[in-house]
């Protein structure tokens, strides 16, 4: 059983609404991944939001790539309020539009390559320059921004996958929302042993530029889903007030109840 850094063991999570999520923070996680890549072991992160976690509850596909991940990390801010609520706080957020930075600026440090997957056409060419800029040392191991639906033609997916296990990169960015991500991800990580990957949903399209984060103040309050549904209000309306919203109010309600239950006096005859 591999260990962090800082002891958590694999297996030992919080638990949020029947998903289990690793009580890390970002450094923690950069660590992790360090010292993993160092000793030849591979693995895979993802970063649970609240619309994440409601597809897990709706379909068994989503929660098997949910589970099957080496690090299970809180994205949504509503994730780590409901974590607090239910009396096993997680310690922060770790959005994998921060990981990419970070990461990278680690793997920078040891002449490690990354490998980014993702985008509209031309997006993570323009991803590359700027990690380029930012990280001289960074190897950038190719870059490719498939064309849409290109998970649903075989050709097309064989020679995306292909590409990115010519590369052999040490860690691959793959920003092509959830689930389609992780389901390329499935595929590439048996060929890739040896490497980490992340599904980054739109972080690659943050690094480029072609939309722009919300400001700090509001990614710390919580309030990061109202500057992108104000940016993109046809695509994230029904997204995040239809679904997302109502499921929100749900998980910190029941994640109230479970905490109400936790300290319910046991009365005669009642099992603990």
């Amino acid at each position: 059983m591999s260990s962090y850094p800082n002891g958590i063991r694999y297996g030992h999570r919080v638990d949020v609404y029947g998903i289990g999520f690793d009580r890390v923070q970002e450094e923690d996680v950069i660590r992790h991944v360090v010292t993993e890549l160092a000793t030849g072991r591979g693995g895979q992160i993802v970063t649970p939001n609240v619309d994440i976690l409601r597809r897990v509850h709706r379909d068994r596909e989503s929660r098997a790539h949910v589970e099957s991940a080496s690090l299970v990390v809180a994205d949504g801010t509503p994730v780590i309020w409901a974590s607090r609520i239910a009396g096993n706080p997680l310690p922060a957020r770790v959005p994998g539009s921060d990981l990419i930075w970070s990461l990278s600026a680690a793997l920078a440090e040891q002449g490690r390559s990354i490998y980014l997957l993702g985008g509209a056409p031309g997006t993570a060419s323009r991803a590359e320059q700027v990690m380029r800029s930012r990280f001289p040392r960074l190897r950038i191991a190719g870059h490719l921004s498939p064309p849409l639906g290109f998970d649903t033609r075989p050709d097309q997916l064989e020679a995306a996958c292909a590409s990115v296990v010519a590369a052999r990169p040490d860690l691959i960015y793959v920003g092509l929302g959830f689930p389609k991500q992780e389901r390329v991800i499935a595929l590439l990580r048996p060929l890739l042993a040896s490497s980490w990957f992340l599904g980054c949903g739109a972080a690659i399209d943050f690094v480029a530029g072609v939309h722009r984060r919300a400001p700090l103040w509001m990614r710390q309050s919580g309030l990061e889903w109202a500057y992108r549904l104000a940016r993109e209000p046809m695509r994230l309306t029904r997204r995040y007030l239809v679904h997302d919203l109502p499921f929100a109010l749900q998980l910190l309600a029941m994640s109230a109840r479970a905490r109400i239950g936790r300290s319910q006096p046991i009365r005669p005859g009642e099992r603990p």
